[in-house]
């Protein structure tokens, strides 16, 4: 198993079982809410493909997958603030109960432009989950549904975030401290 010995100047700040903790919270109180009824989970790549890998086993609900990939920070730690489109869904989802699985909620940009292009599918219903909000750092109006952890404005990777496609595979969530630039 990856630790962060090989990156000193990581911060820890969730530990595994912390987080293993509030994703089955969550995935109780989504099967409560959807229960008795199938849920595509789409996932936003690739920061939330861990997440939703875990999310999906704590939902007891018949569950479906999809993924979509859009860019907005490329290799920065902060937005760009515009909004790409790299992947769209493969299945339908018109008529559909979607979650949308988002490892963290920034700025609201992403995930305000993410719900906007769904629901032009229509979908039946059209929720969001996301692991990390930092509302600090919002520039959109935009609050998600169920929120795992709310976190200060500080750079995260592990569990699936990365900082320039580095730390994706860390089980633990760190903070990456300010001076510390990517190489």
């Amino acid at each position: 198993m990856t630790d962060a010995t090989n990156a000193p100047q990581l911060e820890r700040f969730l530990t595994r079982d912390q987080i293993q903790q509030r994703v089955e919270e969550l995935g109780a109180e989504i099967s409560r809410e959807f229960s008795g009824r199938t849920v595509v989970l789409v996932a936003v790549l690739k920061g939330a493909t861990i997440f939703l890998a875990d999310l999906a086993r704590a939902i007891s609900l018949d569950c479906a997958f999809d993924f979509i990939n859009v860019a907005s920070y490329g290799s920065n730690q902060k937005s760009s603030g515009a909004v790409r489109l790299v992947r769209n869904l493969e299945q339908k989802i018109e008529g559909k109960n979607v979650l949308l699985v988002e490892d963290i909620l920034d700025t609201g940009v992403t995930l305000g432009y993410l719900k906007n292009l769904l629901l032009t599918q229509q979908p039946a219903i059209l929720k969001t989950v996301t692991l990390l909000d930092k509302p600090s750092r919002r520039l959109q109006n935009f609050e998600a549904d169920y929120v795992g952890f709310t976190i200060p404005d500080r750079f995260v990777v592990g569990y699936g975030m990365d900082a320039n496609e580095r730390y994706r595979n860390l089980p633990d969530i760190y903070f990456v401290p300010s001076d510390i630039q990517e190489k």
